[in-house]
């Protein structure tokens, strides 16, 4: 079994390396929508021939956070380009980034010379960037309320599973070991959980464990692939991307995907959007508006 998963990891190995740094074919059109989650009321805030990935919803709910280019950049909920942020000290960044419950530190994914993804924190105001993972590739995904703790997908000896370190830096721990690719970690508001997605099964599904990495529990068991469960600020559902066929372990772009709404506790799941063009970039990271109201995510359209 240890075989197999070394085998399944190593295959994975080669696909992330270029799903994580892949580009939109040229002339791609990129759509930042926000949703309201009760209503399904979906604004378009910009759309721009251009490839942008990832919102973040800031805390004090008044801009989002996207990455385009390696760089990440501020756009207002009115569509206005506030700018990039500190492009001299952050570039080559990839779609894994967001910011602290309260508002103070941004956390970065991002590649330096010939090292792969590696993560930093940087005060949001504006500072110096601090390294947090010698160790690579580290992908990050949350971090807990308190602010204490980071969790993040890494590859190491072969095998990609979900980490956890302090926000201070130090040493790593790591939280699971099942066959396959764990990815995706991420804090209940309530720091009770950490939700992930997991092909241990064989297809990628969503799960939640506790802190330490004990009480792992599968959330959601369909013919989809399930991807990146954000939790909600009131801690009862998840949003999720769904890819409609099975993508054999990766998280590639240009696919038909949708977003969907679990309930955490019932385990049902309802439908958010419609069928549409997109995949990787869509919503890897933490875009709940902190109302709980809103989700932020990028739609693609074909050149």
């Amino acid at each position: 079994m240890q075989n197999l998963k070394i085998f399944c990891s190593v295959l994975f190995l080669f696909t992330s390396i270029s799903l994580y740094a892949q580009q939109a074919p040229e002339g791609t059109t990129s759509e930042l929508v926000i949703l309201h989650v009760k209503t399904g009321e979906q604004k378009t805030i910009l759309k721009e021939v251009r490839h942008f990935e990832a919102p973040n919803w800031s805390r004090d709910g008044k801009y989002l956070l996207i990455n385009s280019g390696g760089f990440l950049e501020k756009v207002g909920l009115d569509g206005n380009k506030i700018g990039q942020i500190q492009p001299d000290k952050i570039s080559r960044a990839n779609n894994d980034h967001g910011i602290s419950f309260d508002g103070e530190l941004l956390v970065i994914s991002k590649s330096d010379g010939d090292l792969s993804s590696r993560i930093y924190t940087m005060p949001l105001a504006g500072g110096e960037l601090k390294l947090i993972t010698p160790n690579h590739p580290s992908y990050w995904h949350g971090i807990s309320p308190d602010g204490k703790t980071l969790v993040y997908c890494a590859e190491r000896d072969g095998l990609w599973d979900i980490y956890s370190i302090p926000t201070a830096g130090g040493a790593e721990k790591r939280l699971t070991d099942a066959e396959g690719l764990d990815d995706g970690p991420e804090y209940s508001y309530d720091g009770k959980w950490i939700y992930f997605n997991s092909n241990r099964t064989g297809r990628m599904q969503a799960y939640r464990m506790k802190p330490d990495g004990t009480g792992a529990e599968q959330l959601t068991n369909d013919s989809l692939d399930n991807w990146f469960p954000h939790p909600s600020p009131d801690n009862k559902s998840a949003v999720i991307i769904s890819y409609l066929e099975d993508q054999k372990g990766s998280h590639p772009f240009g696919k038909d995907v949708k977003l969907r709404l679990l309930d955490v506790e019932t385990k049902d799941v309802r439908d958010l959007t419609e069928v549409f063009y997109g995949g990787q970039g869509t919503i890897n990271v933490h875009s709940w508006s902190p109302d709980g109201e809103w989700l932020a995510f990028v739609k693609y359209h074909k050149p």
